[in-house]
């Protein structure tokens, strides 16, 4: 009986207010208290004015909304909706630039083949120069051996500031040639695992085309 007298009630407020609405063109909202009643009124107390509420027409009938405060999960949840939407175009934009770009499995693995080549030969420039590094700091680390800290020879000399300093520069110049090695190969690896996928969505993509 109670939610029968708040109906009543609340039907009898929203006649008054549309009644009144015809006249002087209030707008009419309808919003709903921390006890679920329904309240109406051209106004929205502050309490309520971060809540989700509907603006009526003269006939009662929900004509907009006006979105409420989004809480932390939602927000949380128009985030990732919008970065999955994000990820799903860039794919799509993916997929069509590798349609337009090649006409065949083959002329995919030609590049593939093509940019691996050119870094194995990277690779194998860097590996010359490596040795050859190498080799001069073992040139180096022999001449420097009759010299102090490289001997335990009390009457031994100190080295030379300037051999000192060469091997200082070649074996930084080793470890710089053996840091680029490994890029080499680590960008020959991953350029491999990206045609390998691209051949793979490539494939899917023209299969699904085939009538």
């Amino acid at each position: 009986m109670r939610r029968f007298g708040r109906t009543i009630l609340a039907s009898g407020a929203l006649a008054t207010l549309l009644v009144a609405g015809a006249h002087a063109a209030a707008t009419v909202y309808s919003w709903v208290d921390e006890n679920g009643v329904v309240h109406f009124g051209d106004s929205i107390p502050p309490e309520y004015a971060e809540q989700e509420k509907r603006i009526l027409n003269e006939q009662g009938v929900a004509v907009g909304r006006i979105a409420g405060k989004a809480t932390e999960e939602e927000l949380e949840a128009m985030r990732l909706e919008a970065e999955a939407k994000a990820r799903e175009e860039l794919a799509r934009r993916a997929d069509r630039a590798l349609l337009a770009t090649y006409l065949s499995i083959n002329e995919i693995e030609r590049h593939r083949d093509r940019r691996v080549e050119l870094l194995d030969a990277q690779s194998k420039v860097t590996e010359l120069y490596l040795t050859n590094l190498r080799k001069r700091l073992v040139s180096l680390l022999d001449e420097a051996s009759q010299f102090k800290p490289y001997t335990v020879d009390p009457d031994a000399p100190m080295i030379r500031p300037a051999l000192a300093d060469d091997i200082k520069l070649t074996k930084d110049r080793v470890l710089t040639y053996e840091e680029r090695l490994a890029t080499h190969k680590r960008e020959a690896d991953n350029l491999r695992e990206d045609f390998r996928v691209a051949i793979a969505r490539y494939s899917e993509l023209t299969s699904q085309n085939m009538p």
